[in-house]
């Protein structure tokens, strides 16, 4: 999926309006990482964006795109799909439910809620394939974090 020049423009405002407020300097590596993440509608794991930016920064390390997408995610100008970054998490509950996972120390907790299991599929997403299961993953700070 190819975003829009006036989609991409805006990403790009808010990215070096971000880092400005946050004091992080504007590098050449920093905009070009943000840059091909940007640009797709795919939302490429980061050895994808590596490949991407290494054709036009060859010297660009792998490492160096991992901290980037951290720091970006860090500082809300990114988000992540999937499982978090310290490891994979397993559930062995196949039973409809959904997740509630704390954004500082990872934590994940089952809920049930009619309301989710009930949600109706977009015609959009219909469009785009076969749905086989609904979970929503809720993310925020758990109690125990709340109180410390």
């Amino acid at each position: 999926m190819k975003i829009s020049p006036e989609e991409l423009k805006q990403r790009m405002n808010r990215f070096k309006e971000g880092l400005k407020r946050s004091g992080i300097k504007l590098t050449h590596q920093r905009l070009e990482i943000f840059r091909e993440v940007a640009e797709s509608g795919d939302h490429p794991d980061a050895e994808t964006i590596y490949r991407g930016v290494r054709e036009r920064i060859p010297t660009v390390s792998l490492d160096t795109v991992y901290r980037t997408l951290w720091l970006l995610l860090d500082l809300g100008l990114i988000a992540t799909l999937g499982p978090s970054r310290e490891r994979s998490r397993f559930d062995a509950n196949m039973s409809p439910h959904h997740h509630f996972v704390c954004s500082r120390c990872g934590m994940t907790y089952d809920f049930c809620s009619p309301e989710f299991d009930q949600l109706n599929i977009p015609d959009s997403v219909m469009e785009l394939g076969n749905v086989e299961k609904l979970q929503v993953e809720v993310r925020g700070i758990c109690l125990q974090c709340s109180k410390k």
